[in-house]
């Protein structure tokens, strides 16, 4: 196996951890209609330790989905509203004076947001580049740094944000180097109809439920340290450098890809679909991943950390067909 250090961990906790994950897909799916797919990438972001962009038109759930996810995993989950005038210190905090009854001043630390199990940064694209810059450390060293005095957040940590792709005004594009942070970008469709039809049912009456809680967030950790432990054929690995090196531009590529792409992805990419694929067969119930799970987790893995150039997008190609030609990759 290509994995260095493969735990001996009893079937037993691998059969009871995939129970609770499989509670969980199944609490949030009494709640999020018709989106079985977003609710897999969802989880296997978290369970991979990593943070999501859902992207989505108005009014499908989005910000439900993150909320019914802090309930259903037993996290302590915190919602900031990112608007054009929200400052770093609304999301990380700041320092106070204060004065004791002695009349000596001191600074006191005043946690921000970011300071909890599960943050839903929504409309993250609203707010200005300063401010979506201030969630950069916090999302990959799990730490914010706030007048020169380290602060950990807690653990585990995790982001989930959200972003409407249909309204440029008032809008900033999220930078290159925080969409590399997030593991998934998890596009977000209309429901089918008869899912659109439960909801209309379960939602308009006096007797809508809540997520039930399945795990908490000790279990959580625990299912993460076993996705780490779980075994990767040397076939996947191969599959995986293949299809990520493929997608640069340069002596790796095809022609396609030379002639399409602007940049490609980076090494975080080759990480996330490693992790990824670990965590989609802990949430199948599968002891190792196959390639069928490096190809489901392809665009979501891809997608943000893509570019193309010019010449492709005059000719009217997209980002998901440049994708759907590196799964040839796979085989």
């Amino acid at each position: 196996m290509a994995t260095s250090k493969v735990a001996a961990r009893p079937v037993r906790e691998f059969e009871n951890i995939a129970g609770l994950l499989g509670a969980a897909r199944a609490s949030l799916k009494e709640v999020i209609f018709g989106q079985d797919q977003v609710i897999d990438m969802c989880l296997v972001a978290i369970l991979s330790g990593g943070h999501a962009l859902l992207v989505g038109a108005p009014g499908l759930a989005k910000t439900k989905l993150a909320s019914a996810l802090g309930s259903v995993l037993g996290l302590d989950e915190k919602r900031v509203q990112f608007t054009p005038d929200l400052m770093p210190a609304d999301i990380l905090g700041s320092e106070v004076l204060d004065e004791d009854e002695r009349g000596r001043k001191s600074f006191r630390f005043v946690p921000g947001p970011v300071f909890c199990q599960l943050l839903m940064a929504d409309e993250i694209n609203r707010a200005s580049p300063r401010t979506q810059s201030a969630l950069l450390q916090a999302m990959q060293e799990h730490h914010v740094t706030v007048a020169g005095v380290r602060h950990d957040v807690p653990t585990p940590f995790h982001v989930l944000a959200t972003q409407n792709p249909i309204e440029q005004e008032g809008t900033y594009p999220l930078p290159e180097a925080q969409l590399d942070r997030f593991l998934v970008q998890v596009d977000i469709g209309y429901p089918p109809q008869d899912a659109e039809r439960r909801m209309l049912f379960s939602t308009t009456g006096n007797d809508e439920s809540p997520p039930k809680q399945a795990m908490t967030d000790k279990d959580l950790i625990s299912a993460q340290q076993l996705t780490r432990t779980i075994p990767v054929g040397e076939q996947v690995v191969d599959a995986i450098l293949r299809v990520v090196r493929s997608a640069r531009p340069g002596p790796d590529s095809d022609a396609t890809i030379n002639g399409s792409v602007a940049w490609g992805p980076s090494p975080r990419a080759s990480q996330a679909l490693m992790l990824g694929a670990r965590a989609k067969a802990l949430l199948d119930g599968r002891l190792a991943p196959s390639i069928d799970d490096v190809a489901e987790l392809l665009e979501p893995v891809f997608k943000h950390r893509m570019a193309l150039n010019f010449q492709a997008r005059a000719d009217g190609r997209t980002i998901a067909e440049t994708i759907n030609h590196l799964k040839t990759y796979l085989a």
